[in-house]
């Protein structure tokens, strides 16, 4: 049947025996009997002073000084106060005595049959045949449960069903063991199995050959609520045909039958498919399921349009006033890194898709699933009956947010961020086809202090695919380190190893600056470096969380790199690449001249291996925020040569000034 059933009482067993080892210091019960080895406390005062801890010898006796020998074996625990009280009494008046037990003797036990663990056991005289099927491991997956011996002197002396204790909590067969008694287990006898919608699937040892399907659920703990109560199944071994299966009606008769060794029962679960209802799932206030009435429509289901409403809304809404950033939303924010607090908007609903639901069906004939799509607007706002189509039972409603299925940019709520100088910055919702030109224009235009040339649109999509590729470019510069390391160090003498592990770590370090770089998700808008009104701008069509700044008039243009004097020189209107170098010294001996780039404030690059050796570089009129790099001149190497033109990094990934502090060292 493909189900591992466990035997039915086998996990009482399974605990270490030391968990059930009897404990010599508990108080033996009243019929306790006395035998060497015991150990009594007697104390006695008044006419008599008695204070002495007898151990029963072999011969059954104690002895008690100023009294003599007085026999105690074979006295209940019961009657030890009083016999040792006698003896005393024969020789004493007027005293009062106290007699307990010590130190209890250990007896031996033998288990043997069908278990776990068989063999001869050393237990405490208070130990009962359950103690002593613990201390051996109980009977094994072959022993009998229900049938267990226990023998003394060459007769059996009790039997004991584990069923009773295991389903009942009834021990009162649990015999006291004495020394020399012997625990006998029996190989099993019929078993037949029980799954499925029970409380407790197992196999049972079967009591007599007489038992009842009935008893064998009773055994298993009753049928769970979810248990198909119409049929049972029955699987019997049969000598002539093999193993055979029955269908038996949920019936007296049926639960009457007699069962045989190796049977197995199943009871099904009841069918999970509802005959009378009709479910609402996906961007609605919960999921739910409800009552199939005939004439039942969309619209019947959806009488309320606050059920298109998530949960997921209020929370958001909610969480406006707590302390700390959003957990939901995809613009959550709080305060940035500058200690301000941010501008803090976003589509707290996920907006329902009017145009599209669906209704997911089957087709009973046919055993075919169906997808039915309908208008969602139609249907529940204007009760079109072309869309407000009837419901069976069965049907799932799915009800999709624009994020489920992406509608058309026309039709999407989009928000969009406008900074820095414009005459109101701030967070706009996007019209459909609006560009960037129409946005600023709607924001009031720029302020008169707008450096246009400077100023950064950051696209999240672009960010993504840029900070993927730039990931891709670090992971294969550092795989090429590694293989050229190798090959270096391998052909290296001991005195240039040295030095090329100290290259190899400048290089390392490179790379980890690299790893350490953000993508801005910039956008080269290709103005040109006196635009200063918004007509300069692109017809760029503006994108959801678009981010569009523009800075302040900028009045310096920095040296980075291989100079002598890094620093932010003064802007001054008409110098040139040349003109600042100089200002800052110049490039060092260990420059590599030949790759100086600059770092537009545009977000673009041009160096002077694009403008050639002889050409105009040095002549270049710079802007306010250009940065110009003089790159070191690291040592050829095949992964160094693919990312030596530090310009295409920046340019590709659209990386600004302030990822030039991260690169050079």
């Amino acid at each position: 049947m493909g189900t591992l059933l466990p035997i039915f009482g086998q996990s009482l067993f399974a605990a270490p025996p030391s968990t059930f080892a009897p404990l010599s210091d508990l108080a033996p019960t009243a019929d306790y009997v006395i035998g060497p080895g015991d150990e009594l406390r007697i104390r006695g005062w008044g006419q008599v002073d008695i204070d002495v801890n007898a151990v029963v010898t072999r011969e059954g006796t104690i002895t008690i000084p100023r009294v003599g020998v007085v026999p105690v074996a074979g006295i209940r625990y019961q009657d030890l106060n009083a016999t040792t009280r006698a003896a005393v009494g024969r020789l004493y008046k007027n005293f009062d005595l106290a007699v307990s037990l010590g130190r209890l003797r250990s007896i031996q036990v033998f288990v043997v049959g069908q278990a776990v663990r068989p063999g001869l056991y050393t237990i405490s005289s208070l130990s009962t045949l359950l103690n002593g099927l613990f201390a051996s491991g109980g009977p094994a997956p072959t022993g009998s449960m229900r049938q267990i011996e226990l023998r003394r002197g060459g007769s059996l002396v009790g039997q004991l069903d584990l069923y009773d204790l295991l389903l009942k909590g009834d021990k009162s067969k649990d015999l006291r063991l004495q020394s020399g008694d012997v625990i006998f287990i029996p190989p099993t006898g019929p078993v037949a199995a029980i799954s499925g919608r029970v409380k407790t699937p197992a196999i049972y040892e079967l009591a007599s050959a007489d038992t009842r399907i009935s008893e064998l659920v009773s055994y298993a703990g009753g049928t769970t609520t979810t248990a198909d109560t119409q049929s049972i199944q029955l699987e019997r071994l049969d000598q002539k045909l093999g193993r055979v299966v029955q269908e038996l009606p949920w019936a007296p008769l049926a639960l009457a039958t007699p069962l045989r060794d190796g049977d197995v029962v199943l009871l099904r679960t009841i069918s999970q498919r509802f005959e009378n209802a009709v479910t609402l799932r996906g961007n609605v206030a919960f999921p739910i399921r409800t009552e199939w009435t005939k004439g039942l429509t969309v619209s019947g289901l959806i009488p309320d349009r606050r059920i298109l409403i998530p949960e997921g809304y209020w929370a958001r809404i909610g969480a406006l006033t707590s302390e700390g950033p959003r957990q939901s939303g995809t613009r959550a924010s709080s305060r940035d890194m500058s200690g301000r607090l941010a501008i803090d908007v976003e589509n707290l609903l996920d907006e329902v898709n009017w145009d599209y639901a669906v209704i997911e069906r089957l087709d009973r004939v046919r055993l075919e699933p169906q997808v039915i799509p309908f208008n969602l607007r139609k249907a529940v706002v204007d009760r079109d009956p072309a869309s407000d189509l009837p419901l069976e039972p069965g049907d799932v409603v799915t009800i999709f947010s624009q994020r489920d299925v992406l509608s058309p940019a026309e039709k999407r709520f989009q928000i969009v961020r406008i900074e820095g100088e414009v005459n109101t910055p701030g967070v706009y919702q996007v019209r459909p086809g609006e560009t960037l030109r129409q946005l600023v224009a709607r924001a009031g235009g720029l302020s008169k202090n707008a450096y246009l040339f400077g100023s950064e649109l950051n696209r999240e999509s672009v960010r993504k695919d840029q900070q993927a590729r730039l990931d891709e470019v670090a992971r294969r510069a550092e795989a090429a380190l590694e293989r050229s390391s190798t090959e270096r160090l391998a052909r290296a003498t001991p005195e240039d190893a040295t030095a090329a592990r100290a290259q190899m770590e400048t290089q390392r370090a490179a790379i980890a600056r690299m790893r350490a770089l953000r993508a801005s998700g910039r956008i080269v808008l290709g103005l040109q470096p006196e635009a200063s009104k918004v007509e300069d701008l692109p017809d760029l069509v503006l994108e959801d969380s678009d981010r569009f700044f523009v800075p302040y008039t900028f009045s310096s243009v920095g040296v980075y790199g291989a100079v002598y004097a890094q620093s932010s020189l003064i802007y001054r209107p008409g110098n040139r690449l040349g003109d600042y170098l100089s200002m800052a010294g110049g490039p060092t001996s260990s420059a590599d001249a030949g790759s100086t780039y600059v770092l537009r404030a545009d977000g673009s690059v041009f160096s002077r291996r694009h403008v050639g050796l002889f050409g105009t570089f040095d002549g270049k009129v710079l802007m306010p925020n250009d940065a110009i790099v003089v790159p070191e001149d690291y040592n050829p190497t095949n992964w160094i040569r693919e990312l030596k033109d530090w310009s295409q990094i920046f340019f590709n990934f659209g990386l600004g000034v302030a990822a030039l502090k991260v690169l050079i060292p």
